[in-house]
């Protein structure tokens, strides 16, 4: 046994004596990447000085780690994908890619990783590129602490900033992604996770996955986005401690849920969107621990969501909490906090003696005519809503609350 180590052991160092760092710079002897990228051996360091590098489209297809000193450019033109990658163990950090090529009909990116194994792509500026990281059929694959921004103004002419296609293991950490047509772009992606991230002002979705399974979304900002962040068709989806901010607009959320399974959404906060959550085909899915304040609608939960538990959250100055468009509902409301409710707690334990029902009158009339928001504030309205909550006719008489909290929740 003791012989294996030592045979570890000088593997390890060997390995590590024979690794080589190559420079390039004006000062230095090799002049451009290429060359560089050419001489490099499995597991050596391409040492990049600072300087724009108009070089075309380079290609990695070896382990090594290119690192640049101050920034270093490299520069597309508008003419090709700044950087490709294929294989396995390649660690890119400390550039800045401007300019790749765009297209409306391929998918060109500023960096695109292809069939390719353990790749870390750290600490880079990725300024107008179509797509800013495009990842396909890859694994284990690390995007961090990149600053990515778009020049998008449609979303027919735009790519997203972080895309990845069939593949496992990614981990998207501390990136800030504006401007593009997606911010990042999930589809058939498993156990990954995308955490810490700032994604703001796309034209469309701050983060949309479709047919991604059993990943993580943790911490993260997804802000003033064209329509919100879409999650569809997917099950065994975690989403902790998010922040969905500011997406307004006739068909915007902070989050749409759509044909989702066996999933947990806890510990979010929804303010200041034109619909916190709308789940359509949502099942099993628990919804705690959230904060829904200012918002248009706190949350729009069709009839063909069942067996979902919306429990222990605040839901604060909505102009409407709850919203659907049927008559039963197959879903678990209890122990939230509303700031409408207008019941006592004789026996002081926290719970409103008096069962609460967050749809209004005015809510479903709405979700059947959507021009009579007009109305909004109205006397009348207000009338048939007192009237409505003291002897509920109309509204989904299953869809209460009946232990509503006194005091929010404290997150």
């Amino acid at each position: 046994m003791t012989r294996f180590y030592l045979l570890i052991l000088s593997l390890v160092i060997t390995s590590r004596v024979l690794s080589n760092t190559i420079r390039v710079g004006s000062n230095e002897k090799l002049k451009t990447i290429k060359q560089a990228l050419l001489l490099a051996k499995s597991g050596d360091t391409v040492l990049v000085q600072y300087g724009i590098y108009r070089e075309g489209s380079l290609t990695i297809t070896k382990p090594l780690t290119l690192l640049g000193i101050g920034f270093p450019v490299l520069d597309g033109e508008n003419k090709v994908e700044n950087l490709v990658i294929s294989g396995k163990d390649v660690t890119i950090r400390g550039f800045q890619f401007r300019d790749s090529r765009h297209s409306s009909s391929n998918d060109y990116a500023a960096i695109d990783i292809i069939d390719a194994t353990n790749i870390r792509i750290d600490n880079n500026k990725i300024i107008n590129a179509h797509f800013g990281i495009h990842i396909a059929n890859s694994t284990y694959c690390t995007v961090s602490n990149n600053f990515i921004k778009g020049q998008a103004v449609s979303e027919q002419s735009a790519g997203n900033g972080i895309h990845i296609w069939k593949s496992d293991h990614a981990t998207i950490e501390n990136n800030h992604i504006q401007g593009h047509r997606d911010g990042i772009y999930f589809e058939f992606v498993t156990q990954s996770v995308i955490r810490k991230n700032t994604s703001e002002n796309n034209i469309r979705y701050g983060l949309h996955f479709m047919f991604s399974h059993q990943d993580q979304y943790i911490g993260n900002i997804f802000r003033n986005n064209g329509t919100g962040v879409a999650v569809m068709y997917t099950r065994n989806v975690t989403m902790t401690g998010n922040h969905f901010e500011k997406n307004w607009g006739n068909s915007s959320y902070g989050i749409l849920l759509k044909d989702i399974t066996d999933s947990d959404l806890s510990g979010n906060q929804f303010t200041n969107n034109t619909i916190g959550i709308f789940m359509e085909g949502g099942n099993r899915i628990k919804v705690e621990k959230n904060i829904f304040k200012n918002n248009g609608w706190a949350m729009k939960i069709q009839a063909n969501c069942s067996d979902n538990f919306i429990n222990y959250n605040n839901f604060s100055n909505n102009t409407f909490d709850i919203s659907t468009n049927g008559t039963m509902v197959l879903s678990d409301f209890s122990r939230n906090y509303w700031d409408k409710y207008e019941g006592y707690d004789i026996n002081k334990d926290g719970f409103g003696d008096v069962p609460y029902h967050p749809v209004s009158l005015y809510a479903m009339v709405i979700e059947q005519n959507p021009s009579s928001v007009i109305l909004l504030h109205s006397f009348m309205v207000t009338l048939l809503d007192k009237a409505e909550k003291a002897m509920p006719v109309l509204t989904p008489e299953n869809l209460v609350d009946k232990q509503p909290l006194m005091k929010p929740i404290q997150l």
